[in-house]
């Protein structure tokens, strides 16, 4: 996976030149947006946060801080996320996903089904850290039934490793058992299974489910569930089959439709930015016959649709 990023550190990079430019481009009247963007898109988040440290030293300043005061709206929201270490994005956005009115349930599913278990683990560690709170926690507070079971096993971060040969194919019995051959659903076998199989191993889960069903998983979770479990298995299932056909698809529904979904589409182009942007893409032309640079450049506008333009790093027309 190492280099499919779109953003990748830049090979003559000066932390204090960069901490300059971003102050000039700030000072006086006016803000130079361009200068902004050019910068800091063409940046990995290691030299951004050297870069925060240069001009901390140089200015005595904090550059999120002077960021803030200068830019505005979605542009705004968009470079202080790149600004963000990515493990910290994390944690900051499963924070506003449980902490803010009602759950944003989307962000939890988004996050927990995609991320590595090594990850989640940071996560979790991080998340105490910085808030002082227990992530697990928080999250069976704000969540119920097997919807909640499946987030915390998804928080163990404990799945098995490689293919379990002499499982395969008691798992996909198991799971046609307990959804498409049985009146009403056992959701508790899809959870455990879908729960705790490496990607691997649940990628021949699903073939030999789909010889002894005749329907895709996903079809069945689509007619055997519903409503956040529905969409949290629908994200496991596509993650364990591939994270950024995940991707592609989750880019194309926050901006199909009327009304684009900027939280989304910004947190997918700022977190995939430095790891499989370019497979996000192939898979996106795949998909809908049709560009993720185009899809940007027509939903969105300004500076916003420029950085983000950058970010997705080139047109597959």
């Amino acid at each position: 996976m190492a280099g499919r990023g779109t953003v990748k550190a830049s090979g003559n990079f000066n932390a204090s030149q960069d901490a300059e430019t971003l102050y000039k481009a700030m000072k006086g009247l006016g803000t130079d947006e361009d200068s902004i963007m050019k910068v800091l898109t063409a940046r990995s988040n290691d030299q951004r946060q050297q870069i925060k440290a240069a001009y901390k030293t140089l200015h005595g300043k904090d550059l999120v801080s002077d960021l803030k005061g200068e830019l505005g709206g979605k542009f705004e929201t968009l470079i202080v996320a790149l600004m963000t270490p990515p493990i910290q994005y994390d944690v900051t956005s499963l924070r506003h996903a449980i902490k803010g009115a009602g759950t944003d349930e989307k962000i939890l599913i988004e996050i927990l089904s995609s991320r590595t278990p090594q990850q989640v683990k940071d996560i979790i560690a991080a998340s105490s850290k910085e808030y002082d709170a227990d992530l697990e926690k928080d999250i069976t507070g704000d969540t119920s039934g097997h919807f909640q079971r499946l987030l915390v096993i998804l928080l163990q971060a404990s799945r098995q490793q490689g293919v379990q040969e002499d499982k395969i194919q008691t798992d996909a019995q198991t799971l046609f058992e307990a959804g498409e051959k049985k009146f009403g659903t056992d959701e508790e076998q899809f959870i455990t299974i879908l729960g705790n199989r490496s990607a691997a191993h649940l990628k021949k889960v699903f073939d030999a489910y789909m010889k002894l069903a005749g329907f895709e998983m996903e079809e069945s979770i689509q007619r055997e569930t519903s409503g956040s479990l529905r969409e949290l298995l629908l994200a496991v299932v596509k993650c364990a089959r591939s994270v950024p056909t995940y991707f592609a698809e989750t880019l194309y529904h926050s901006m199909k439709g009327a009304g684009t979904d900027d939280q989304t589409l910004i947190r997918v182009m700022v977190s995939r930015s430095e790891v499989d942007m370019l497979d996000i893409r192939s898979n996106y032309r795949r998909l809908f016959a049709t560009s993720l640079f185009s899809s940007i450049k027509g939903d969105t506008s300004g500076d916003y649709r420029n950085a983000l333009l950058l970010l997705c790093g080139g047109d597959d027309a």
